[in-house]
């Protein structure tokens, strides 16, 4: 009973993703993209945990904390260039 939970669960993280997909090239706005860009690193997170809990193994653990830190560090570093224009600011001597 539950491997058919997990299954569906893992089926509709899937739909979920390729919605976002579509959000994330067709998106209105920069600020769209880059929330469905974050949103699949959350969904890509919880698929793996459901293969990892289907499997009955602890491998997918550290793949699950680098998407993490991944996903993370990208929403920043590109929510700071749609803000900015800039990711990394060098202060000129002029």
């Amino acid at each position: 009973m539950i491997e058919k939970i997990l299954l569906i669960s893992l089926v509709l993280f899937m739909i979920a993703i390729a919605l976002l997909l579509y959000r994330v090239i067709v998106g209105p706005s920069m600020p769209d993209r880059a929330i469905g860009l974050d949103t699949i690193g959350v969904n890509l997170v919880s698929s793996i945990a459901i293969v990892s809990i289907l499997l009955n193994t602890k491998a997918f653990l550290e793949a699950i904390l680098i998407l993490g830190i991944l996903a993370f560090i990208g929403t920043i570093a590109f929510s700071k260039y749609i803000e900015r224009g800039v990711i990394v600011e060098r202060k000129s001597n002029r």
